[in-house]
Order: C-alpha cells, then structure tokens, then sequence
C-alpha cells in the first residue's frame, strides 16, 4: 500500500531579499543645489535573505518594530514589489510574474485602505465584487450569510461606505476580502484604530474562517493581542532579517522572564498584615505593589524564585479572597528581542 505523499506547503520564501537604492539629501539652499549634480547614493536592505514556509491551514503572526521589513515582504508576496533576489512559490503561482491570476487566488486587507467603493451601498461593493470573482449567486448567498451571523453586518449593507466607522468599515472590507473563499488571506493591521469590541468580533470572524475553511492567514500587526488570540506561530522580522520563526508558546517559555502575583484581600482589615509579608519577601528583595484598595500583585524572577513558596508566604501573612498567577506580557518579550536580546536559547527551528 502506497503512502501518502505529503502536502506541499501553501507558501515558500527562499532567501528572499528587496533592496532599494536612495541617496541621502543635503541641506539648505546649497545642498538642494549640489544634490541636483552630486548624489551620495546608498543601498538600504529592507527585506535580508529571509526563508521560510507556511502551510495550508496556518495562522500565523509576522511582527517587527516599523522598518522592519513587514509591509514590504507582504507586498513581495502579493505580487505589488518584485524581489532583488530570491524566490516565492505562493498558492502554486509566482506572485509578481503571474499576478493576474494569483490575484483571484488571495485576500489582503490593509488597515487604512478600502478595497471598497466610497459612495455606494456596502452590499452593491460585494455584488460588484461578487461579479469581479466570478462568485456563483448559491456561494455568494451562503458567505453573506456567514458574514452576516458572526460579522453583523445586516445593520449597514445599504449604508455609503462614507458613512461607516472605523469598525464597521474594516468588518466589511474583510467580508470583501474573503467574498470569493481565497485560501490565502494576508491581513497588514486590521485591527489598527478599533475599540474592544470591534477587535472581539474581526478575531471570531478570523477564527471561524479558518476553521470552516481551512484559511491560511498572514497576520502582521503592532497590537500583540491578535497574535496571542489567533495565531500559534510566530515570526518577528527586524532590520531585514527573520530573527525568529517558531511557536509563540516557546519563544515565552524561553524567554519569560517576570511572573506575577496579583491577589485580592478578603478584606481590609487583612492589610494589616502586609507589613509581616513585606518582611517575608525581603530576603528575595520583593515587595507587594497596590493595584486597588484591596489587590496587591508581585512581580517576581520565576528562575530565582519558587512560584509555591511565594503563594505559601502570602497565604500565611494574609487571607485572601482571590489570587492570580500571570506570565509576563508577550510585548514586554518582543521588547527585549527588538533591543538586541539574544535568542540561541531558543531551538525551535526556522521552517
């Protein structure tokens, strides 16, 4: 009996770099003058021999401070910039040399720009689109549908694009974007300017797509929430060059540094006995810092000290009606990898 072949990932990037050249500009009026006849040129790498692979099904975040290189490898794999060097195999088609057909194939969403036309009704864009995509009316009707139960959009699809908030906006323009079932979806901060609640509903869409259709999604964004809500992978891109491409859960566990204790006092009279814990803790050179009138939380070294012996401290200087044990914030993780934070420590290996 044969075995079978394994499956191809839906998109390869082989050492994949884009640089451009510019010149540096002089100042005042005589520098304006010498740049017309003498330029200082030089070559900025914006994307570096990056490599890597993505397959069908995945949810993966793409991170890095501005100037990265996000937009510009997301562009590359659109087809909208041809690559200095390297290769890109995307869905089966070669993004910028094959782009009228690899176009039907994806779904991009970027946060500050509408695909969507300004002075029309929200549902004349989709059957424009619907039309554009050569969607079938039985397919179209069953994704309005779908974008209707989890997106909500019932409430403004006769509404101009003009007239809709930031958030209404983008559930549309991801509806749009996901209108002809691409299996590819690259999203460049969709969640950029949006309150909690809007933010809630774009990551249960994501959700829901991927898993009823199997979406592979790029996600690049600053807010580390999403990546923490959707995404199991992660890769963090910095000037030009891929730093690290593995599990999100790994690159915490290896490099987590801080946890904390945050705990509620039954009562107030229980602060009374704060002064005893203070002196407990001293030896660690902790201290129990207020969040409110009756929480404190403890900021500790989970490598110096014994999470249980912490709590057993606590519980014997002071009663209780809560207590919570939190990793330090992936952004605060991310932070330390932006400033030059080593990361050999960390063995997942790049895909």
């Amino acid at each position: 009996m044969a075995l079978p072949m394994p499956s191809e990932p839906l998109i390869t990037v082989r050492e994949l770099s884009k640089h451009f050249r510019t010149f540096r500009r002089r100042e005042g009026i005589w520098g304006g003058l010498q740049n017309l006849f003498v330029r200082d040129y030089h070559t900025v790498r914006a994307v570096d021999n990056i490599s890597f692979s993505i397959e069908r099904g995945e949810m993966v975040g793409y991170i890095g401070p501005n100037g990265a290189g996000k937009s510009t490898s997301i562009k590359m794999l659109t087809g909208i910039l041809v690559p200095t060097e390297g290769e890109i195999l995307s869905n089966g088609f070669v993004p910028w040399r094959q782009r009228a057909a690899y176009v039907k194939t994806i779904g991009v969403v970027f946060g500050q720009r509408t695909q969507l036309w300004w002075d029309i009704a929200v549902i004349e864009s989709f059957k424009l689109l619907r039309r554009i995509y050569d969607v079938s009316q039985r397919d179209f009707d069953e994704r309005m549908e779908l974008f209707g139960q989890v997106l909500g959009l019932g409430d403004y699809l006769h509404t101009p694009v003009r007239k809709l908030s930031l958030g209404e906006r983008m559930r549309c323009d991801l509806a749009a974007a996901l209108l002809h079932n691409p299996p590819l979806l690259f999203l460049d901060e969709p969640t950029i300017g949006l309150d909690v609640v809007a933010k809630d509903h774009i990551r249960q869409f994501l959700r829901a797509i991927n898993e009823r259709y199997q979406t592979t999604v790029l996600l690049t964004t600053h807010d580390l929430d999403d990546i923490e809500e959707l995404c199991r992978r992660i890769m963090i891109i910095d000037h030009g060059r891929l730093l690290y491409d593995g599990p999100l859960a790994l690159l915490k566990q290896k490099l987590l540094r801080t946890k904390q204790v945050k705990f509620a006092l039954r009562d107030s009279e229980q602060a009374a006995g704060l002064g005893a814990l203070e002196r407990a803790l001293a030896t660690n050179a902790l201290k129990p810092e207020p969040v409110d009138e009756l929480t404190y939380r403890i900021l500790f070294d989970r490598s110096r000290v014994s999470t249980a012996e912490l709590i057993r401290q606590i519980l014997a200087a002071v009663e209780v009606r809560d207590l919570l044990i939190e990793d330090e914030p992936i952004e605060e993780i991310v932070k330390r990898i932006y400033a030059g934070e080593a990361l050999q420590e960390v063995s997942a290996p790049a895909s």
